[in-house]
């Protein structure tokens, strides 16, 4: 048993390892799973981002201006718009149309400017120039007056294909709108070739269009300011005839009608906002570096380490690619290159399947398919920070087991074994010799729990010796006691018999039993080890005669209406026919003491070829269910002070007993109304 329980105490610590690494593998097979789906999820969801963004003006304006155009001029220049056109003497419709497309570009604090062309080539080869700036009240143009440098004005110089094109455009107020010096300003920005500023009978250009308004609240009003000089903001739209470019559209060569302009990255624009006067420049496009816009770089922080974002360009002779982006690469610790591998083995739901999604986004100016390709391989290092720290808590846990299977094996069980190993010796001592001598347990005492038992066991052994020596004793008395009963009842009963035991007499018959209970019970030290030692005489008898004398004479026992059932014919069985008779007795007498007052005690006989059964059955009170399977056993009586009424609870302990030396059974059952003991022994030869 200490061998077995060793065995299981390793397995068992093995068992908890394995589970610690079996549970540290499913909970990353989970996590993993987990991220997996959401990564899909994510994916799903950047796809559509970036789809959305790219539907947006904003972004169809950096759709139709791919950062590579951008790049071979720097400055302001103009944006293909994804508008037809620019309605540039509305200003709700052109401050809206520029916020929602991305194309204002902001210069220095408070201006910003947007320069760009409409995606319609039929609306005329203009370029639109539309900003806000801070300025104190506007200063108007007089009409008909030739000096233009006395009022607020805007230069606009286009360079492109080796030509410039340069505007003046002062501020003409419409006479029209409310006066007072809070109320807003509107007002044409009548547009001249700036080489005919300052000459007499200046004409205006033609196709040249402007309007600027200004709020008439002041930013931050002041205390004591004057309206005059409060900073208010000022929004001007411009439209601007670039003849080159109409050339391209409404030339005789067809061919050259291409929409928008293939130079359009090398095209400047300049614009330079004055104040009344002679070099008050209030803002100049040239001097001041713009802020970059929204561009398809931008997407790039979208995208998760690993995933790839391309940009074609759908035309009839293929697609083009714009643009091709990657997510940010994450560093990798070298520490985590075995989990990494390992996580990566771990089985997971379509998990090798690759992820890619494709949208197309529509633009005036032709579609653009977005190709997103996905990376399972950002799951699994993403996963790695995660094992790490479970292989931090796996190996805690592993150590914690192992040491505390060394405590346990070195410091409890091997001090556990000595100890049985002493007691066993003692043990083996009683067995053989009778004699439990004292072992020396003095080198495993001390003040911890196993010192304790030690002590605690060493006195017990000690009280074993000494009850082991008072039970000897103890023994030797009964015995003595025993004999010297024997004794005393054999010689009477030898008397009897010279008496009684005459043919036909049935008193001999008792007095027989009675001659072999003492025989049994002579010279033993307690009546079950008596019962249990003793040698039947088994012979085969007739059981139908055997039952129905014992019938008969039953009431010579005080056990009256005792009934038997069973065919007249002969039953012979192997059996010794005082002992069956003393258990036929003691189920009777059990019976007797139970039964309903008035009722009979059935004995029923059935035989088979092998085997034949004898059931004695009385109506009455059942045995309860936790007591009938201990109602054989020693000493075992529901009848309170049993010993002082002669009951001790040995008769049925007997007749299992005798049955079992009979190579028979004995059982009981409850019936309906009552109980039944079922007797089964062996046939004889027939």
């Amino acid at each position: 048993m200490p061998y077995r329980l060793r065995i299981l105490l390793r397995a068992a610590f093995l068992l908890l390892a394995l589970a610690t690494l079996g549970l540290a593998l499913s909970v990353l097979q989970q996590e993993k799973q987990l991220s997996y789906t959401n990564y899909q999820a994510s994916f799903r969801k950047t796809g559509e981002q970036i789809s959305a963004t790219l539907r947006h003006p904003a972004g169809q304006l950096a759709l139709l201006n791919p950062p590579s155009l951008g790049a071979a001029a720097p400055g302001l220049r103009p944006l293909l718009l994804p508008f037809p056109a620019l309605d540039f003497d509305d200003q709700q419709k052109v401050q809206q149309a520029v916020a929602m497309s991305g194309c204002m570009r902001q210069f220095g604090p408070s201006a910003n400017l947007c320069a760009a062309i409409g995606n319609n080539p039929w609306a005329g080869g203009f370029i639109y120039v539309a900003g806000s700036v801070d300025l104190a009240r506007l200063v108007s143009h007089r009409s008909g007056d030739e000096v233009l440098n006395q009022s607020h004005r805007v230069r606009v110089t286009v360079s492109l294909r080796g030509r410039t094109y340069q505007w003046i455009a002062p501020f003409e107020a419409d006479p029209r709108q409310p006066s007072g010096p809070y109320a807003p300003l509107r007002g044409r920005l009548t547009g001249f070739n700036a080489a005919d500023e300052g000459r007499k009978h200046t004409r205006p250009v033609k196709d040249f269009r402007g309007w600027m308004w200004q709020n008439a609240q002041c930013n931050e009003p002041a205390a004591g300011a004057s309206p005059d000089t409060c900073l208010r903001n000022a929004f001007f739209s411009v439209r601007l005839p670039v003849s080159v470019l109409q050339e391209d559209l409404f030339g005789d060569d067809s061919a050259r009608r291409i929409w928008p302009p293939p130079d359009l990255d090398r095209i400047r624009v300049s614009v330079v906002l004055l104040a009344p006067g002679e070099g008050a420049v209030v803002l100049d496009s040239d001097k001041s570096s713009a802020a970059s816009g929204f561009s398809l770089a931008d997407l790039a922080p979208m995208l998760l380490p690993g995933e790839t974002l391309r940009i074609d360009k759908v035309a009839a002779t293929g697609a083009a690619s714009l643009i091709k982006l990657a997510g940010a690469s994450g560093t990798e610790d070298a520490s985590q290159h075995f989990l990494t591998a390992l996580i990566r083995r771990l089985p997971v739901d379509t998990y090798d399947t690759p992820l890619a999604a494709t949208h197309r986004i529509a633009t005036p100016l032709g579609s653009y398919d977005v190709v997103l390709a996905g990376d399972v391989r950002s799951v699994s290092q993403s996963l790695g920070a995660v094992a790490s720290r479970m292989a931090w808590f796996v190996g805690a846990m592993l150590l914690a087991l192992m040491l505390a299977w060394l405590v346990i094996e070195i410091g409890i069980i091997s001090r556990i074994k000595e100890l049985i190993e002493r007691a066993d010796s003692v043990a083996r001592t009683v067995k053989e010799r009778g004699d439990a001598s004292q072992p020396d347990l003095s080198d495993l005492r001390g003040e911890d729990e196993l010192g304790v038992l030690a002590t605690c066991l060493h006195d017990l052994l000690r009280r074993v010796r000494e009850d082991v020596e008072r039970e000897a004793i103890r023994a030797e008395q009964e015995r003595d006691m025993w004999h010297a009963v024997g004794h005393e009842i054999m010689s009477p009963l030898q008397s009897l018999i010279a008496l009684h035991g005459t043919d036909g007499n049935q008193s001999a018959r008792y007095v027989l039993r009675m001659q072999q209970a003492i025989r049994v019970l002579y010279g033993r030290a307690s009546p079950s080890e008596a019962f249990q030692s003793t040698v039947l005489q088994v012979s085969e008898i007739d059981l139908t005669a055997f039952l129905r004398n014992v019938a008969a004479n039953a009431p010579c026992a005080g056990i009256t209406d005792v009934v038997f059932h069973g065919a007249p014919q002969a039953v012979l069985v192997r059996a010794d026919e005082y002992s069956l008779e003393d258990v036929v007795t003691h189920v009777l007498v059990n019976a007797q003491r139970y039964r309903l007052p008035g009722t009979s005690i059935d004995i029923t006989l059935e035989a088979s070829e092998t085997s034949a059964g004898v059931t004695i059955a009385n109506r009455g009170p059942t045995i309860a269910g936790d007591v009938i399977g201990t109602i054989f056993e020693y000493g075992v009586s529901d009848q309170e002070e049993a010993g002082a009424h002669g009951n001790r609870g040995q008769g049925l302990f007997v007749a299992r007993t005798y049955m079992a030396k009979m190579g028979g059974t004995i059982v009981a059952k409850n019936l309906d109304d009552g109980v039944a003991f079922v007797l089964t022994l062996q046939r004889g030869a027939a």
